[in-house]
């Protein structure tokens, strides 16, 4: 049958594999189930099949719905296969050539009439916050670690959209926020702690009212016209700003990729940097101060999207250590937690199998006080290690550092 839509895998990425398989021990899925076929090596060998004239059957569908997508072997590859590219093709392909009705519904939550609406998020943030309040988290099952995941929400969060923050010359120049689909009512925090530490920095920060969601789910599950839709969406709204900066890993690797989401991405992608880059890069210039050290540990969690696809790992460190913390690694590897985007929700057992691997890892390491960038990552990982443990994003860690120093100083 081959491919037929233009976000097909390329030859060029499929060839670019040549079998050496310095990929399958960093795959979640494979070190799970042993199996080739669960393996990046082995998704590519069929997408390269597919090509090749065979069916998009239900085993390849299969194969590619189990990956996580969490693009460990990317950065375990020595030919630099850009297999998260290759994948989100293929599940193109999959959502154009073997429509269902399931596969419709999924669409319609990646977009405007789901996540990336605006209203649609209300009415869910809504939900959540009344089953907090009836005790939900308590129930056992997907309902009851799901609710426990999640931060304290309110019905009616306070939205960052359209607001403009300066604070003296702003020599260093503007930066645009990410407001997110998810970040902006369910990480409030996040947002403030961006926003007061990219001010100190000598930033001028604006927050456009219209951008929207950045596409990253709609791309990674195939629903690639609703990706691109979006990313024009974001590519005008952001066309003023020196930097673009996000704050979950996984938009942030995503606005880096807009160069293949949208005609003028690349003017987004250039721009775009993890919010833990930028701190990170004023604490080592000197316009963030680091703080005297603390007899407290934090772990360390690397959401993948950070570590694997951007390459990102010193840089939450710094910002931990300039906190006055000492760091507590993982993993050497830094195997998927299991949220990967809607992974969770759809395949919820073995998502909560690698949920529950994680947690152990936390639990062995010994501090209660965990920093993750990625809010699927900190939902999964509250949801299996419980009320005992706080979770928070490295600058929310920071910026609270500094108001306990500083608690005059106005943010």
């Amino acid at each position: 049958m081959s491919w037929t839509t233009p976000w097909a895998p390329t030859a060029a990425e499929l060839n670019s594999c040549i079998q050496c398989g310095l990929c399958l021990p960093v795959c979640p899925t494979f070190r799970l189930t042993g199996d080739e076929a669960a393996s990046p090596r082995g998704r590519l060998t069929a997408m390269s099949a597919v090509a090749a004239g065979a069916p998009l059957s239900d085993a390849f569908e299969e194969m590619m719905g189990f990956c996580l997508q969490c693009r460990a072997c990317e950065a375990a590859c020595p030919s630099l296969v850009p297999f998260g590219r290759a994948m989100e093709g293929a599940r193109a392909e999959l959502a154009v050539q073997r429509p269902t009705r399931r596969r419709r519904l999924r669409t319609a939550m990646v977009g405007r009439s789901g996540i990336a609406g605006r209203t649609p998020m209300r009415m869910v943030t809504a939900a959540a916050a009344l089953a907090q309040r009836l005790g939900l988290g308590r129930l056992g099952g997907r309902i009851g670690r799901t609710v426990r995941g999640l931060r304290r929400l309110s019905v009616r969060p306070p939205t960052i959209r359209g607001t403009e923050h300066r604070s003296g010359p702003a020599p260093l120049g503007r930066v645009a926020v990410l407001a997110g689909c998810v970040m902006d009512p369910w990480f409030g925090g996040v947002h403030q702690a961006t926003i007061s530490l990219l001010i100190r920095a000598g930033y001028a920060v604006s927050v456009p009212d219209t951008q929207g969601c950045c596409g990253a789910l709609a791309a990674h599950d195939g629903a690639a016209a609703t990706a691109e839709r979006l990313a024009a969406v974001n590519v005008a709204a952001f066309a003023g700003a020196d930097v673009i900066v996000a704050n979950a890993a996984g938009c942030s690797a995503h606005l880096k990729d807009y160069g293949h989401w949208a005609p003028n991405g690349n003017a987004v992608a250039e721009r775009a940097r993890d919010v833990t880059e930028v701190v990170a890069a004023a604490i080592d210039s000197g316009r963030l101060p680091a703080l005297p050290p603390r007899s407290e540990a934090v772990v360390i969690h690397d959401p993948c999207h950070l570590r694997h696809a951007q390459r990102i790992f010193d840089q939450p460190r710094t910002i931990v250590r300039a906190a006055g913390y000492t760091t507590v690694d993982l993993d050497a590897d830094g195997l998927c937690c299991g949220a990967a985007g809607m992974y969770s929700m759809f395949r919820p057992d073995t998502a909560a199998q690698l949920g529950r691997k994680k947690a152990d890892l936390v639990r062995a390491a010994g501090p209660t006080l965990v920093v993750s960038a990625n809010p699927g990552c900190e939902m999964q990982l509250r949801s299996h290690l419980g009320p005992d443990y706080r979770i928070l994003h490295p600058v929310e860690l920071y910026a609270s550092a500094l108001e306990d120093l500083e608690p005059s100083r106005p943010s």
